[in-house]
Parts: structure tokens; C-alpha cells; sequence
């Protein structure tokens, strides 16, 4: 056999080897799908959508482009989270089908994507409420944990690739802070409630006194630092407009927090059954003219210092429109220490741990011990005439004495008298 015969049978044994790696290849390919879309919703800019709906399976929530951004339209217009439209409407527009579950309706209900058994239902409309896009989603399988989802205008249900949808409650469209100043920021707080007021001070980044302090009177635990720090952390549960609907509430109680800035929070508080409302407010105290001199310059600490107050103004101007005509729902443990009365803040200072009666009792055992002090001078008082150089008795003696025998020899007194 020559060369030639030999290459020409190299060349069909090698192109027979590459035939059986593709046939094989070919069996063992999972047959492609083309009615798996990549993406759930195509091609739909996110300009066009002017609402998104979404039935929660008891609860929906309708949000409406209004303004610089979304309102929660079932939330009386309420304006919505930005982050929070965003990261809906990017959860919509990146859902992926993975394969073709099923186009045959009599399985819709079993794989939840039905009005009644799905988890979610979503809807993206336009400006004149015209459905753009939308799908059913169902709750995971028990068994395979796949979340299935079926398009608003189609029969066919797939198996979502990755279950990256968020979960939705109504109030995560809202910002729930309502304020929440730096506690060392707080320099004076007013309560205002039915039964009296009160005010506490912290002059100084110094300790938290009460002002008129009644006699006899102290702090209790330290209950009055949460009343005082009270407006730092303060969110909300639930919010409505301000209507007829809410004009049973009996706002009696208020609650003003100054900081160090000027900026004064303002808190009119009511309660209704187990539930407390506030409405906010806010103003800046410092009212003088900020002026930068243009034929003077201005150090940068003083360009800072005018820059912090235009903008603390700003805020509470903007923190005041904002929340002028709404009311909160607050959590309990909140409202009681925005509200709380002065007694609930005070006790009497004890008797005696302090000073007088901490000596009254060593009092008591010192009585007997008293005649004791008064006792000894007694006994020690006929020992002093001895070393006075001038008693009484011994100027006596010489004239009672005229017998020298009565007395020793060396006694001084009988010694002759010079002058004499």
C-alpha cells in the first residue's frame, strides 16, 4: 500500500471519529426550548411605566408616578421610597424564565399562578392605566422550592432561573423616620400634657436637669433620659391624610425638642383605643440674616458655619411642608416616653442616706458617753492649785503656822524671812 492510499485512509478514519463525537454529543443535548424568553418582560423602557400594582394576596398596593417620583397611591398619595421603586421595578424587568413548565390551563391553579392562589400578582401600566407588562408569581413549591410565574397575557408558565424577588409589604414603599436628630445634638425638651408640663435642659453638652425642681424631689432610674433622647430613632407604623376621618383625635399632648442649632421639632400627640398619632412639625429658631461679604473674605470656619445654617434652615423648611397635613401611627413604646408625666419621672429623695441622718444615729450611742468628757476635768481639777504658784491656802499657812515644830524643817514656808 502506498503513502497516498494510507493518507486517504488516515483522513476518513479521522473524519468518522469526529462524526461519532458529534452524534453523541448531539443525543445527549437536552432539546432546545425557543419559547424561553431570556428575560420575563422585553423592551420596556422604565419611563414609559407611570404605575405599578401590585395584589399581594390579601393586600394591594397601587404606586402612581407623581411629582419628583412615586406616590403610594394606597396610602392617600403618601410619597414613596425612591431606593425602594427602584429595586421593584428592577426585580420585574430582571425576572428569568429557566424552562417551559406548562402551557395547559387546567394547571395554572396547581402551580399557583392564578388570581387566587398566586403570591403575588404585578401589574406595570401607562399613563391612562394601560397594562404595559405583568405576571403572576406563585409562593415557592414545598417539595422543590421552584417559584413558577406565568405572564399577564399568556397561558404558558416557567420555572423562574434564580428566586431573587423581594419580598413586598405596602409600608416598604414608605420611609419610616420620621426624625432622628444626634442625641448630643438635644439641648432642651418641652412636654406639654393635660395634667401639666415640664421642661429639661442640658445646657452645655453638661447633664440633664429639670427645670423647678420641687424640694425634697430627685430623678427616678433614668427614665427622664429616654424622655429627653425620645425624639432621636422616632418612626412610623402607618401614615393617613389629615380629613374627617380623623377628627375625633383629641391631639392634648405635645412634645418640643430643641437641638443645638436652633432647629425645634414639634410633636402634637393623641391617643385613640391602644394607638398613638402624632403630627409633625418643624422650625428654625434663628432667624438673623446669613450674609457673606464679598469685598471681605471669610475664614473657612466662618464659610462652614454659614453653610451648616442655610442648610439647617432648609431642612426643617423642608421637614415642615413635607409632613403638614398627615398623621402617624407611632409604636407604643415610643409614644409613652414622648408623653410621659412628670411624677412617673421623680421620686423623694430619702432621708437618710444623706448627711444629717447619717450623723443622727451616731447621735443616739454618743448621749451616754457625754458625762465621760465632763468626768475627767473633775478629777484632774485637784491636781491644777497644785502648780499654781498663788493658792489661797498657802498664804494661810504662814500665819496659822507659828509654831515652826508644826512643820518640817525643809518645808519652804517656814524658811526666815530676809526682810525681816
Amino acid at each position: 500500500m502506498n503513502n497516498k492510499k494510507l493518507t486517504t485512509l488516515g483522513i476518513v478514519a479521522a473524519a468518522m471519529l469526529v462524526w461519532a463525537i458529534f452524534q453523541a454529543q448531539w443525543a445527549n443535548r437536552k432539546p432546545s426550548q425557543p419559547d424561553v424568553p431570556q428575560f420575563l418582560i422585553q423592551g420596556l423602557p422604565q419611563e414609559k411605566i407611570s404605575a405599578i400594582e401590585l395584589s399581594l394576596e390579601k393586600e394591594k398596593v397601587r404606586l402612581v408616578r407623581g411629582g419628583k417620583g412615586f406616590l403610594v397611591e394606597t396610602k392617600d398619595g403618601y410619597p414613596a421610597k425612591t431606593s425602594e421603586i427602584n429595586a421593584i421595578l428592577a426585580a420585574c424587568l430582571d425576572l428569568k424564565p429557566a424552562e417551559l413548565k406548562t402551557d395547559n390551563k387546567a394547571n395554572h391553579s396547581d402551580l399557583g399562578v392564578t388570581d387566587e392562589t398566586a403570591r403575588y400578582k404585578v401589574l406595570l401600566q401607562d399613563a391612562e392605566a394601560k397594562i404595559l407588562a405583568g405576571f403572576w408569581l406563585s409562593k415557592a413549591n414545598e417539595q422543590t422550592n421552584e417559584v413558577y410565574v406565568r405572564p399577564i397575557d399568556s397561558d404558558k408558565v416557567f420555572r423562574v432561573a434564580e428566586n431573587n424577588w423581594p419580598y413586598v409589604n405596602p409600608m416598604d414603599f414608605i420611609d419610616k423616620e420620621l426624625t432622628n436628630p444626634g442625641r448630643e445634638d438635644i439641648v432642651k425638651v418641652t412636654v406639654t400634657t393635660p395634667e401639666g408640663g415640664y421642661v429639661l435642659n442640658k445646657p452645655d453638652g453638661g447633664n440633664i436637669a429639670l427645670e423647678n425642681m420641687p424640694e425634697g424631689k430627685q430623678f427616678k432610674g433614668s427614665e427622664y433620659k429616654t424622655v429627653f433622647e425620645a425624639i432621636a430613632g422616632l418612626s412610623l407604623d402607618d401614615v393617613q391624610k389629615e380629613s374627617d376621618k380623623t377628627a375625633d383625635l383629641k391631639f392634648d399632648t405635645t412634645y418640643v425638642a430643641q437641638l443645638k442649632d436652633t432647629t425645634q421639632y414639634t410633636l402634637a400627640i393623641a391617643k385613640k383605643d391602644d394607638k398613638y398619632y402624632v403630627k409633625c412639625d418643624a422650625a428654625f429658631l434663628d432667624t438673623s440674616d446669613v450674609t457673606i461679604d464679598r469685598t471681605a473674605k471669610d475664614s473657612e470656619e466662618e464659610l462652614k458655619k454659614k453653610e451648616a445654617k442655610l442648610l439647617a434652615r432648609d431642612k426643617a423648611a423642608a421637614f415642615s411642608t413635607q409632613h403638614k397635613g398627615w398623621i402617624y401611627t407611632i409604636p407604643t413604646y415610643k409614644a409613652q416616653s414622648l408623653t410621659k408625666k412628670l411624677a412617673d419621672l421623680l421620686e423623694d429623695i430619702k432621708k437618710e442616706e444623706s448627711k444629717s441622718d447619717a450623723a443622727a444615729p451616731a447621735a443616739v450611742p454618743a448621749a451616754p458617753a457625754a458625762p465621760k468628757p465632763a468626768d475627767k476635768p473633775a478629777e484632774v481639777q485637784p491636781a491644777a492649785p497644785a502648780p499654781d504658784p498663788t493658792p489661797t491656802a498657802p498664804v494661810e499657812t504662814p500665819e496659822q503656822t507659828p509654831v515652826p515644830t508644826d512643820k518640817p524643817a525643809n518645808d519652804a514656808t517656814s524658811a526666815p524671812d530676809p526682810e525681816k
